[in-house]
């Protein structure tokens, strides 16, 4: 089997009262943490700092500007392949995620190593309806883009990299900054030929948790994004189709 070596990256924007817990529930997994801190207030970086002094397993990986969720992704993905880690299991900040689920996706990671794993959200009540049915837009329009139903859901922050993968694509393209980051990665990663692992898992939603979802930026910028996949995918169209019909016969 591939060397599986993988790490914790966890970005952050001022998410000061739930990052010790988001850390603390994923003590038991025994890796290593890269905390992406994206320019947060003096409070947040004060928290970190300690986090970093109390466990030796914790790097805070400090930006100087706020760049957006997906450029402290992107920061944390490189400076992990860098120091020679092979996997990233990305988790949100904000404790939306269900941490025992991490031994799940680390799990089909190291049995599947070349692939990329996807959470695909199941959510409670407490989920905005304006947030789901957004979701089953951004849905329609990956299916289109890969020609494809394979990709499940593109927006779950749960997810784990295959880091030599996401590398060669970051070399290539400038990828997006902000929530339009992790819907971008998963469709290019499908078309350079990744396979994707789907896991359900629960997302919740805090009435007093942090959210820098924007609904008027972000929703323009998903706009932006699903037209220049569009536009690229006609482009790859024939190959997109034949890559379609081998997975199919693959599966």
């Amino acid at each position: 089997m591939a060397e599986f070596h993988p790490c914790v990256v966890i970005p952050i924007y001022n998410h000061k009262k739930t990052i010790v817990d988001v850390v603390a529930s994923l003590a038991h997994l025994k890796i290593p943490y890269l905390i992406v801190d994206d320019a947060s207030n003096v409070e947040t970086q004060k928290t970190l700092a300690e986090l970093e002094q109390a466990d030796s397993n914790v790097e805070i990986l400090n930006r100087t500007e706020n760049g957006g969720k997906g450029a402290a992704v992107t920061t944390g993905l490189l400076t992990a392949y860098k120091k020679g880690f092979t996997h990233a299991l990305q988790v949100d900040a904000d404790g939306q995620h269900l941490a025992s689920d991490a031994v799940k996706f680390l799990e089909a990671a190291k049995n599947q190593p070349e692939s990329l794993v996807l959470g695909q959200p199941y959510f409670d009540e407490s989920a905005p309806k304006s947030r789901v049915y957004g979701r089953k837009i951004t849905q329609f329009f990956v299916w289109l883009e890969t020609v494809s139903f394979e990709i499940k859901d593109t927006l779950c922050g749960f997810r784990v990299y295959p880091l030599s993968a996401f590398h060669a694509i970051a070399e290539q393209v400038q990828l997006r900054e902000r929530m339009d980051f992790d819907p971008e990665i998963a469709v290019r990663m499908y078309w350079e030929r990744v396979p994707v692992i789907n896991i359900e898992t629960p997302v919740r939603y805090d009435e007093e948790g942090l959210s820098h979802f924007h609904f008027f930026r972000d929703n323009v910028l998903m706009i932006s994004l699903h037209v220049s996949l569009l536009l690229e995918a006609l482009q790859r169209s024939p190959q997109l189709i034949w890559n379609a019909i081998k997975r199919n016969i693959r599966q």
